[in-house]
């Protein structure tokens, strides 16, 4: 399992409790559209995984929840590897060397493995290399911390394949507030950040809104000449007072931009009950570590006890496809699509939704639900390839 779990998600959750696994029946249709079809996933914490224990994720693996061939399995073809700096990197020149070496380890899977794998630099590169059965590995920065306040570096960043930016993550940078962090430094985005967007916009990265504050999501709309994405969000509808998640009125907002939003698996995202769950151990968590103290062998058991003594209330695949039900009565089917945020939400994914292999299950809830293969194919990638070809062609223009 990998230990790298982001805020508004959990720590370590103990494998000695299993969640009752509600059975899908998955058609032979479900299958075809899964493996006929493009799939771009655009949130998968792959390189941090490799950061933390190397793994080759061109063969079968032990853990985590991506590797080629449930990969294959599922019929994904276009994951995002998520270029991930964690916030402690802030402000320090470690940011941008994790960043250039995380993209070596995605460089190196393709070297491993070229008649698998392949970067993806452009939607027309995603079609082509489909068409050669290759899985295309384009590639998302969450947290634009190795910026560095330098335009230079978000060229070096272009140069190098990536195609969206995360503007924070969990704390305040220099670029924009967080969602998490309640000092709001800049309320909204820095001077630095407003400059950025739009030269985002220009070289050909999209924005991604996910993470940042209420504030920041606005202004970076209103600087934006080309549609956004939130490349792993979810929704507040779901999970009242959560601020990570998006509200109908932003989703609103995103919808006249022509933007995307791309909905987050993980159970603490999608469901009331495991977000208040969340809350509470976290609240309890730091409540034991002032009584215990962080180095007592109690405290490092925490988890692990906790996990056994209060299992987490998971999500189901129908939690998931509530928030994508919701996006498309809210503003319509041409703004929604899938970031799972695989490899990055620990042991709080739904039922159904467990690894890279499950995308059938989730056309199959689609279909269930009554959506046509049309719509289907939007919500796969459709959407998110509109929004990217439109970054593309502004950027071809200026």
């Amino acid at each position: 399992m990998n230990k790298r779990l982001k805020l508004g998600s959990l720590f370590a959750i103990s494998t000695m409790y299993v969640s009752s696994v509600l059975a899908i029946t998955v058609t032979d249709k479900a299958n075809k559209l899964a493996q006929e079809n493009i799939i771009i996933d655009s949130h998968i914490d792959v390189p941090y995984r490799l950061e933390e224990k190397w793994v080759d994720v061109t063969k079968a693996t032990e853990d985590g929840d991506f590797d080629y061939p449930r990969a294959k399995q599922g019929g994904l073809n276009a994951p995002f590897m998520s270029i991930y700096i964690p916030a402690s990197l802030d402000n320090s020149a470690n940011s941008t060397k994790l960043a250039d070496k995380l993209i070596d380890y995605v460089e190196a899977i393709v070297g491993r493995a070229p008649d698998k794998f392949a970067i993806a630099n452009s939607t027309t590169e995603v079609e082509q290399q489909f068409a050669k059965g290759l899985i295309s590995l384009p590639l998302g920065m969450e947290n634009g911390s190795p910026i560095q306040g330098d335009l230079a570096n978000l060229q070096h960043f272009y140069e190098r394949g990536i195609r969206y930016i995360t503007l924070a993550h969990s704390q305040a940078n220099h670029i924009a507030d967080s969602s998490y962090d309640l000092r709001r430094k800049w309320k909204g985005l820095s001077p630095f950040g407003k400059e950025l967007v739009a030269e985002m916009n220009k070289v050909g990265v999209l924005i991604d809104i996910s993470h940042v504050s209420d504030a920041a999501f606005y202004q970076a709309l209103e600087i934006s000449k080309t549609p956004v994405i939130a490349s792993h969000s979810s929704l507040r509808a779901f999970t009242p007072g959560f601020e990570r998640n998006m509200d109908d009125d932003m989703i609103k907002a995103l919808g006249k931009n022509g933007g995307v939003i791309q909905i987050n698996f993980g159970s603490t995202f999608v469901t009331k009950r495991a977000n208040v769950w969340s809350k509470k151990r976290s609240a309890d968590q730091k409540k034991a570590a002032e009584e215990l103290g962080k180095d007592s062998d109690e405290f490092k058991s925490f988890s692990t006890k906790y996990a056994e003594e209060n299992p987490l209330p998971y999500a189901t695949l129908d939690s998931v496809l509530d928030h994508i039900d919701h996006v498309v009565k809210l503003i319509g089917i041409d703004h929604v699509g899938i970031g799972s945020d695989f490899d990055g939400v620990g042991d709080s994914l739904p039922t159904d939704l467990k690894d890279v292999s499950a995308y059938p299950n989730l056309i199959q809830g689609l279909l269930n639900r009554g959506y046509s293969d049309a719509h289907i194919i939007q919500i796969l990638s459709g959407n998110f390839m509109r929004v990217w070809k439109a970054n593309e062609d502004y950027a071809a223009k200026h």
